[in-house]
């Protein structure tokens, strides 16, 4: 990180945020994670468990089917304390894909198949949620959401995000701040598919995505057109979802205008 930041009073300041966001918004409601044991839920899990108590956070482990590093996600939820539940989404993204695959001929695209069991994460994560009592917490950070490395109403979605203003750099120092444990912090994150990790996939490290993002300082012209490309071909994920402008009075003014509707007095 080249530039000063300091993790305790960002840390100090995201637990009372969220203090606050559930006096508002959920008093005695929990909070609930879903637990991949990198650094953003674990980060996250650790905010919440300061800000609420170990007894308001729930862990949600959601593999689809056999997950190597799962072990990481058991030490998070041992760790901090909290409740958790583990559910396998793999029959259900088997299910969908199938009758998706079978109704369309045969054809499925890896689109689909990237972006679904993100989507059905999330959709296991509500389920709990309004079963327990619970609120989403939404586990991206600043640096992916930039290049549009998050699943629209997937990992993209939530009821309330920690980290979304945060860097990756960041949510490490306030991981280091709250005492995490070092391998969790620095578990290098990969896409659970083809194997590569995150920085494989987008072709630079999040070293200098960061210093980028916060200095505008890069030193690969290449790597800037890529990260700049990426961010506004994304952008559309970061946006309310538009809608139809329509407005009942000037509606019926332009009817008065057209001689469809009187002035009735």
């Amino acid at each position: 990180m080249n530039y000063y930041f300091d993790a305790k009073k960002v840390k100090d300041d995201c637990v009372q945020w969220i203090r606050d966001y559930f006096k508002e918004n959920g008093p005695m409601c929990n909070a609930v994670i879903g637990i991949s044991g990198g650094k953003d839920s674990s980060v996250v899990a650790a905010l919440c468990v300061e800000a609420l108590g170990e007894d308001r956070v729930i862990g949600i482990m959601m593999p689809q089917g056999k997950q190597a590093d799962i072990a990481y996600s058991v030490m998070l939820c041992e760790f901090l304390g909290i409740d958790n539940f583990c559910l396998n989404i793999e029959e259900s993204f088997k299910s969908i894909k199938h009758q998706v695959r079978d109704s369309l001929n045969g054809h499925f695209s890896q689109q689909s198949a990237t972006n679904l069991p993100a989507r059905l994460r999330m959709t296991t994560l509500y389920a709990y949620a309004q079963t327990l009592n619970g609120r989403v917490a939404n586990t991206c950070n600043l640096s992916e959401d930039y290049v549009g490395y998050a699943t629209r109403y997937g990992d993209s979605a939530g009821d309330f995000s920690p980290l979304a203003n945060l860097t990756v750099g960041e949510v490490k120092a306030i991981g280091r701040e709250l005492g995490l444990p070092e391998e969790l912090i620095e578990k290098v994150p990969i896409d659970g598919l083809c194997g590569k990790t995150d920085e494989e996939n987008l072709g630079f490290t999040y070293d200098v995505l960061d210093r980028y993002i916060r200095t505008g300082e890069i030193d690969d012209l290449e790597v800037k057109k890529e990260i700049d490309y990426l961010h506004k071909k994304n952008a559309f994920k970061l946006k309310e979802m538009p809608k139809f402008g329509f407005d009942i009075v000037e509606h019926y003014y332009d009817l008065y205008l057209k001689g469809v509707l009187t002035v009735i007095e």
